[in-house]
């Protein structure tokens, strides 16, 4: 609101003297205002005179605005913004009364954000926690925004991994019936295989012992699948992640997708034969190299039914399509981007976010994880031991572009150190502030004497309140959960500090502590409603 206006006022002067150029009103460093724009320095070629001149033609223009304390001229020709006590104040009674009243969320078109996509082969690990988290809070973002979500999750369940994994039950199911059947290369081992061998022998004996077909591989495939999924569905339920829904790689083949795609990609001359394999023209579009879409032994590549996957997204009439996926596939963006090319569907359509992994650390060492060798920490264990606030806020609180190390004991302790204690105690401690009050028989009058509210302190606690939905803006475009949570420990932080140095509650001024409650009550729902964003808990007591 406050950028509007003097973008407003900036660019209404600008067509006094007949100027129409581009500029920046952002948010500087503290000591320098609460608002910069560089006008005056790139306005130098219209004007045809020096910066400083010019940015004191455009302040005067703000003289004795409400809005503004102070407007001054600092270094080269910049113009920094000092907003008025009585704005923020003003500010603070609208966001109680409403806070969507200051939140500017416009409507927005439908999303499909994809993410926890994987194998179906084992359990979730703590590297699909980090993207499962990552893709839920940007859809509760998303949504809360204005956009209409849909967070899908897609199943490889057709591809020479699930035939592995079949094939590794079996041979554990032999192995349960006493034979010594060995586990395939490149198989998995996991105790979970043999759990699932369990349920095989519970439901059929040994009528597969020693019989491998492709009946029997069904069979074995069909059980793996099912009981992956359960365990799938568990381990979402514990994090807190509810997808909208679940898609099958298989379902492309069944419902002829693909054969659309290919039958499309073949009308444009964008296939051909070689060596027996049937290849996609990605050269064609981007400075990459052709790709396998039909192997020589006749099997789809996962790049053909992924291409078919986005054509069906493109189908069912999403605005834009997010692939939330590990930094290990960034050399699969090129030749989606020259798929979607291929099909005639508008560039903007799809995005990516290619997320750094994680490390996991108990004291100095370091766990290592191996889906197939059986040897890691699934997203399961690690809840047990941390807890899902914890999980989830750790996953989300670093920039999806730098690498996470999750300290497990810091995830533990109940310290000012640890990142989410932190700020889910400025909510209960605010809590307490009301109860205290009440016990004291101070009766909170919401919006009243808000007027007693001057220092410093409380002004930047206000300011910060009001940038609650730019930072979810930032969040959207940047495609990053991080900034949310920087946003929310810095309220935090200075609520707390606010509360060591004032006394909010005071029997001998009512009036004084009725205004900090109003100031407290603000900051708590704001804390409540980035808490929920992130999908943890906003406790009143801890």
């Amino acid at each position: 609101m406050i950028r509007q206006e003097i973008v407003g006022i900036l660019r209404s002067h600008l067509m006094e003297f007949g100027y129409e150029y581009d500029f920046v009103v952002e948010i500087p460093e503290e000591q320098f205002g609460d608002f910069s724009t560089n006008i005056a320095l790139v306005g130098v070629k219209y004007f045809k005179k020096p910066p400083k001149e010019i940015a004191k033609d455009f302040v005067e223009k703000f003289s004795g605005h409400r809005m503004f304390k102070e407007v001054t001229i600092a270094g080269p020709g910049f113009i920094n913004f000092k907003v008025s006590n009585e704005f923020y104040r003003d500010f603070l009674i609208k966001f109680i009364q409403n806070p969507y009243s200051v939140w500017n969320f416009k409507k927005h078109g439908s999303i499909l954000l994809e993410y926890g996509s994987a194998n179906p082969t084992g359990p979730l690990t703590v590297g699909h926690g980090r993207q499962v988290v990552i893709g839920d809070v940007l859809g509760n973002v998303f949504k809360f925004t204005g956009w209409e979500v849909t967070k899908e999750m897609y199943l490889n369940d057709a591809g020479r991994q699930i035939k592995l994994l079949a094939k590794s039950v079996w041979a554990r199911y032999n192995q349960l019936l006493g034979y010594d059947e060995p586990i395939p290369e490149d198989g998995y081992k996991g105790e979970y295989v043999v759990d699932i061998a369990r349920h095989v022998i519970a439901d059929h004996n040994d009528e597969y012992f020693k019989i491998w077909n492709d009946e029997v591989e069904s069979v074995f495939k069909s059980y793996a699948l099912n009981e992956i999924s359960k365990m799938f569905d568990t381990t979402l339920e514990k994090i807190g992640a509810k997808f909208d829904n679940v898609f099958k790689e298989s379902s492309l083949v069944n419902d002829g997708t693909v054969k659309e795609v290919l039958t499309i990609l073949e009308s444009k001359g964008l296939v051909y034969e070689e060596d027996g394999a049937l290849w996609f023209r990605a050269s064609r579009f981007v400075n990459d190299n052709d790709k396998v879409l039909i192997k020589n032994d006749g099997s789809y590549t996962y790049f053909l039914t992924d291409i078919a996957y986005h054509y069906k997204k493109y189908k069912r009439g999403y605005n834009i399509a997010v692939d939330i996926f590990g930094s290990d596939h960034h050399g699969h963006l090129p030749r989606m981007y020259a798929a979607m090319k291929a099909l005639d569907i508008p560039e903007d359509f799809l995005m990516f976010v290619l997320h750094q992994f994680v490390t996991l650390k108990r004291g100095d060492e370091i766990v290592k994880m191996s889906t197939r060798a059986g040897e890691f920490v699934t997203l399961d264990e690690l809840i047990d031991e941390v807890g899902k606030d914890a999980a989830r806020y750790f996953f989300a609180m670093v920039d999806v572009n730098t690498h996470l190390n999750f300290d497990l004991e810091l995830a533990k302790s109940k310290t000012d150190e640890n990142p989410v204690f932190y700020v889910q105690y400025a909510h209960a401690r605010i809590s307490s502030l009301f109860e205290n009050a009440k016990a004291k028989g101070i009766n909170f009058i919401p919006r009243e004497n808000i007027e007693l509210l001057e220092n410093e302190s409380e002004m930047r606690i206000i300011k910060q309140i009001s940038l609650f939905d730019e930072i979810l803006d930032r969040v959207t475009e940047k495609l990053s959960p991080h900034y949310l949570a920087d946003y929310l420990e810095k309220l935090a932080s200075l609520f707390h500090k606010y509360y060591a140095e004032n006394k909010i509650v005071d029997t001998d001024n009512m009036r004084l502590s009725n205004a900090r409650l109003n100031l407290a009550f603000a900051v708590r729902r704001v804390l409540s409603e980035g808490l929920n964003l992130i999908g943890i808990s906003a406790p009143e007591r801890m």
